[in-house]
């Protein structure tokens, strides 16, 4: 697959170590990829100028918050129209349990990650919001149990 952007390998460094830690300085971040501060941060405002890194933010502990319910919804739809896509889509911003959404090939259409405090609101929500909406023909629901793995989103195979 060919790569969209011109990176070398100090610009994968970059992306590899603020992917684990956002947080750290410029300085920290040129220490940890051998180079000196000013070029390091001229590479990183590069990066975020093309779109490569597209923001920061804090990972938060959704137990300690009162968030114990994670659940993934797979939703087909009736009708698969451009338009009734992107209503359904459009939607799913408004629901704030849901916390990501993709659209997918395959059986259905959405894939919905939800966060819940508890099985009462995640039921309350499938049942109230999700199957009454317009154009929603079938929802399946998936539980965790636990997670096993939490990486970034990228995977660095790359040098």
């Amino acid at each position: 697959m060919p790569l969209k952007a011109d990176l070398d390998a100090i610009d994968w460094k970059i992306l590899r170590e603020l992917q684990g830690d956002g947080r750290m300085t410029n300085v920290e971040l040129s220490n940890r990829v051998g180079i000196s501060a000013p070029p390091c941060l001229r590479r990183v405002k590069r990066l975020e100028e093309a779109g490569i890194i597209r923001g920061y933010r804090a990972l938060l502990n959704a137990p300690a918050l009162g968030l114990d319910v994670v659940a993934f919804c797979l939703v087909g739809l009736h009708h698969q129209a451009d338009a009734e896509l992107r209503i359904f889509a459009e939607r799913t911003r408004g629901w704030p349990i849901v916390r990501d959404a993709w659209m997918v090939s395959g059986e259905s259409d959405f894939l919905l990650h939800c966060v819940a405090s508890d099985l009462g609101a995640f039921q309350t929500f499938v049942i109230e919001d999700l199957t009454s909406t317009p154009n929603v023909d079938t929802v399946r629901t998936a539980l965790t149990i636990r997670r096993v793995k939490d990486e970034g989103l990228v995977s660095f195979e790359r040098p």
